[in-house]
């Protein structure tokens, strides 16, 4: 075997840089993928969907305070903002989002999120997996965890088109790898689980600094100040791909074409071998990363830079701004699934959205007018741009925040809550100007058409054409349906 030295590091896709140059036997590109194929309803769903941009504001945004105000509750469960109404007749919401209320008519807004567990379950919320508990938190590998729900449309679309290898990864991760830049610990959620690492999402990363001190996270303890780039950059900062997505420096484009080339005229003879299973699995994992690092096509979607200055104006110079526009950017280039993660950033980054301290601060002077900017700002230019019936918006989190505020910390407080939460969806086959659901008059539990995480999945994949009785196999073969307990909610249709 002829063998090309370079670095071991992971590729973005889980193999290692030295598997992608080696001529000959790198039959280690088909290790870890799931065994055995998609069940039952593979194709039934409605399809009208092309994409999915999935928005994950981690840590949990309050309900009160963005899309289920109570303006007729006491202060104490009201809080310190009022709520304002939207261009949907009868709807209101938090003062904080003004430009979201201007294009509420393209939202369904859903009051009446609902699950069981009040703790940052990112993985329950994305997967279908069926139940969940602390230790999970912060393990992203266990063999408990369900694949993310971009690895498993990355899945189904592939087993779908044979061993086609798509123009553009469908599986995108916006802006690094989740949970990589703060002090919080890994967390779990967006990976591949038992379909294997190489149906993990294709991560971008991004250079530059933050350029806007946040409001504490923690106001009676924090001391260090923190410029959070996802609320403010220098227009310069950029994407790139992630390290491990890169050639070697040592490796010119010409050099890698050229093995390329020659490694085409060493598989001219795999035929003669009789592994043909394994060899076509091999075939298509070489195509598949091929594809990606040789391409051009993502790095141009990703290069924000290429938009007028007026329009990244418009999605906020700010990171989580540019994120949106990206994503936008990267649908257009014919990605399939592409995930925008607000997570933490920087020392005492904590869980972004986490309010334990400091609740109104963060909210007023952070968190509100950046995601009211940016969300806006991303509806309305798929609407505008024709894209927004074909491209499904999912943008939520991991549960809400309770009624009663805890005035104890400086800056008041909200602490985790999951019986009761908000989630807004859009385009794609969602409904336009609808709310779904309702809560009590204090916002803290559902009192009609309860909405749980797995509902929202089945909905999506039903969108996306895959309805909820298509299942996808563990390492042992086992069949498991994509959404778990999900099923479609019509309500949330248009």
């Amino acid at each position: 075997m002829l063998r090309i030295s370079g670095s071991s590091k992971r590729l973005c896709d889980g193999i290692t840089r030295r598997d992608l140059l080696q001529i000959g036997g790198i039959s280690a590109l088909g290790l870890g993928t799931g065994t055995g194929s998609a069940h039952a309803g593979q194709g039934g769903g409605s399809s009208r969907a092309k994409a999915c941009i999935f928005v994950f504001l981690f840590g949990s945004p309050p309900q009160h305070e963005t899309f289920d105000p109570k303006p007729l509750a006491a202060a104490e469960i009201q809080g310190e903002m009022q709520a304002i109404d939207t261009v949907v007749p009868g709807l209101q919401i938090c003062e904080g989002l003004p430009q979201i209320a201007r294009i509420a008519d393209r939202l369904t807004v859903v009051r009446s999120m609902t699950h069981e567990y009040p703790i940052h379950c990112c993985a329950y919320v994305m997967t279908g997996m069926p139940t969940y508990s602390i230790p999970l938190e912060t393990s992203p590998r266990d063999p408990q965890q369900w694949p993310f729900m971009g690895s498993v449309v990355d899945y189904l679309d592939g087993r779908r088109s044979g061993t086609k290898s798509p123009a553009m990864p469908r599986n995108v991760g916006l802006p690094w790898r989740f949970c990589s830049k703060g002090s919080s610990s890994d967390q779990a959620g967006p990976y591949a689980a038992f379909l294997g690492n190489n149906y993990d999402p294709f991560w971008s990363s991004f250079e530059g600094p933050g350029t806007v001190i946040v409001p504490k996270l923690n106001a009676d303890g924090q001391t260090e100040d923190v410029r959070d780039p996802h609320a403010g950059i220098d227009a310069t900062g950029r994407f790139q791909l992630s390290d491990g997505c890169q050639l070697p420096q040592e490796l010119s484009a010409q050099r890698f074409d050229a093995r390329v080339h020659l490694l085409q005229q060493f598989d001219a003879t795999r035929p003669l071998l009789d592994r043909a299973a394994e060899i076509g699995n091999y075939n298509a994992q070489q195509q598949r990363a091929f594809s990606l690092i040789g391409s051009n096509r993502i790095r141009e979607a990703l290069d924000v830079g290429r938009e007028s200055h007026a329009m990244r104006e418009r999605y906020g110079i700010s990171l989580f701004g540019q994120s949106c526009l990206a994503a936008r950017r990267l649908v257009e280039a014919g990605a399939r699934f592409v995930s925008v993660f607000w997570d933490p950033f920087g020392p005492h980054g904590a869980s972004v959205w986490d309010t334990h301290s400091n609740h109104f601060p963060r909210l007023r002077n952070y968190l509100l007018p950046v995601f009211d900017q940016s969300y806006s700002a991303l509806i309305a230019d798929l609407d505008d741009r024709g894209l927004l019936d074909e491209t499904l918006v999912l943008c939520t989190s991991e549960h809400g925040r309770t009624p009663q505020i805890d005035s104890k910390p400086t800056g008041g407080a909200r602490h985790h809550w999951s019986r009761a939460y908000s989630s807004v969806f859009a385009g794609g086959g969602m409904a336009r100007g609808r709310v779904v659901g309702e809560t009590d008059s204090i916002g803290g539990d559902v009192v009609d058409t309860p909405i749980s995480p797995k509902d929202m999945q089945a909905t999506a994949y039903h969108l996306l054409g895959y309805d909820e009785a298509t299942t996808i196999p563990d390492q042992q073969g086992r069949p498991h349906p994509i959404a778990g307990t999900g099923r479609l909610r019509k309500e949330l249709l248009g």
